[in-house]
Protein backbone atom coordinates (compact mmCIF):
# COMPACT_ATOMS: atom_id res chain seq x y z
CA UNK A 1 0.00 0.00 0.00
CA UNK A 2 3.06 2.13 -0.02
CA UNK A 3 2.53 5.27 -2.07
CA UNK A 4 -1.25 5.02 -1.80
CA UNK A 5 -3.36 7.59 -0.05
CA UNK A 6 -3.48 6.63 3.62
CA UNK A 7 -6.91 5.94 5.00
CA UNK A 8 -8.03 7.71 8.13
CA UNK A 9 -10.41 6.16 10.65
CA UNK A 10 -13.73 7.96 11.01
CA UNK A 11 -14.87 7.71 14.66
CA UNK A 12 -18.40 8.79 13.65
CA UNK A 13 -18.64 5.50 11.74
CA UNK A 14 -17.21 3.48 14.63
CA UNK A 15 -13.87 3.09 12.87
CA UNK A 16 -10.52 2.79 14.62
CA UNK A 17 -6.88 2.69 13.57
CA UNK A 18 -4.40 -0.15 13.91
CA UNK A 19 -0.72 0.07 13.01
CA UNK A 20 0.53 -3.03 11.21
CA UNK A 21 4.17 -3.22 10.14
CA UNK A 22 4.53 0.52 10.66
CA UNK A 23 1.50 1.44 8.55
CA UNK A 24 -1.78 2.78 9.93
CA UNK A 25 -4.76 0.74 8.78
CA UNK A 26 -8.47 1.28 9.31
CA UNK A 27 -10.68 -1.05 11.31
CA UNK A 28 -14.15 -0.62 9.81
CA UNK A 29 -16.94 -2.58 11.52
CA UNK A 30 -19.19 -2.90 8.48
CA UNK A 31 -22.13 -5.28 8.48
CA UNK A 32 -20.24 -7.73 6.26
CA UNK A 33 -17.16 -7.57 8.51
CA UNK A 34 -19.19 -8.19 11.66
CA UNK A 35 -21.08 -11.08 10.08
CA UNK A 36 -17.75 -12.67 9.09
CA UNK A 37 -16.41 -12.12 12.61
CA UNK A 38 -19.52 -13.67 14.09
CA UNK A 39 -19.15 -16.70 11.81
CA UNK A 40 -15.65 -17.26 13.19
CA UNK A 41 -16.11 -16.16 16.80
CA UNK A 42 -19.73 -16.90 17.63
CA UNK A 43 -22.39 -14.40 18.72
CA UNK A 44 -21.14 -10.82 19.00
CA UNK A 45 -23.07 -10.22 22.23
CA UNK A 46 -21.16 -13.08 23.85
CA UNK A 47 -17.91 -11.57 22.52
CA UNK A 48 -18.81 -8.22 24.09
CA UNK A 49 -19.65 -9.94 27.40
CA UNK A 50 -16.32 -11.78 27.40
CA UNK A 51 -14.51 -8.52 26.69
CA UNK A 52 -16.35 -6.74 29.52
CA UNK A 53 -15.43 -9.56 31.89
CA UNK A 54 -11.77 -9.46 30.85
CA UNK A 55 -12.13 -12.90 29.24
CA UNK A 56 -11.49 -11.97 25.61
CA UNK A 57 -8.75 -14.15 24.14
CA UNK A 58 -5.90 -12.80 22.04
CA UNK A 59 -7.07 -14.92 19.11
CA UNK A 60 -10.56 -13.41 19.37
CA UNK A 61 -9.16 -9.89 19.48
CA UNK A 62 -6.97 -10.52 16.43
CA UNK A 63 -9.86 -12.18 14.56
CA UNK A 64 -12.22 -9.27 15.22
CA UNK A 65 -9.58 -6.80 14.07
CA UNK A 66 -8.84 -8.96 11.01
CA UNK A 67 -12.44 -9.06 9.85
CA UNK A 68 -12.79 -5.28 10.32
CA UNK A 69 -9.44 -4.46 8.69
CA UNK A 70 -9.53 -2.54 5.44
CA UNK A 71 -7.72 -2.99 3.18
CA UNK A 72 -6.22 -6.37 4.05
CA UNK A 73 -4.35 -7.11 0.83
CA UNK A 74 -0.90 -8.52 1.53
CA UNK A 75 -1.68 -9.22 5.19
CA UNK A 76 -2.68 -12.28 7.15
CA UNK A 77 -4.60 -12.71 10.37
CA UNK A 78 -1.24 -13.60 11.92
CA UNK A 79 0.09 -10.16 10.93
CA UNK A 80 -2.78 -8.61 12.86
CA UNK A 81 -1.95 -10.76 15.87
CA UNK A 82 1.69 -9.69 15.67
CA UNK A 83 0.60 -6.04 15.53
CA UNK A 84 -1.47 -6.55 18.69
CA UNK A 85 1.49 -8.12 20.46
CA UNK A 86 3.78 -5.31 19.28
CA UNK A 87 1.43 -2.63 20.63
CA UNK A 88 0.60 -4.51 23.83
CA UNK A 89 -2.80 -5.48 25.12
CA UNK A 90 -3.30 -2.21 27.00
CA UNK A 91 -2.89 -0.18 23.79
CA UNK A 92 -4.99 -2.69 21.80
CA UNK A 93 -7.95 -2.01 24.06
CA UNK A 94 -8.33 1.47 22.50
CA UNK A 95 -9.41 0.26 19.03
CA UNK A 96 -11.25 -2.64 20.67
CA UNK A 97 -13.39 -0.23 22.72
CA UNK A 98 -14.23 1.70 19.55
CA UNK A 99 -15.33 -1.44 17.72
CA UNK A 100 -17.32 -2.78 20.68
CA UNK A 101 -19.09 0.56 21.07
CA UNK A 102 -20.05 0.42 17.39
CA UNK A 103 -21.35 -3.13 17.80
CA UNK A 104 -23.47 -2.14 20.81
CA UNK A 105 -24.56 1.38 19.94
CA UNK A 106 -24.49 1.65 16.16
CA UNK A 107 -23.23 4.72 14.37
CA UNK A 108 -22.39 7.73 16.48
CA UNK A 109 -24.41 10.72 15.43
CA UNK A 110 -23.17 14.27 15.83
CA UNK A 111 -25.02 16.35 18.43
CA UNK A 112 -27.71 18.54 16.93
Amino acid sequence: MSGANPQVANPHRGEASLVIAGEARVLRPSFAALVAAEEELGPLFALVERAAAGQLRLTELAALFWHCLTPREGLSQGDVGQAVIAMGLAEATKPLRTLLAQILQGEARPAQ
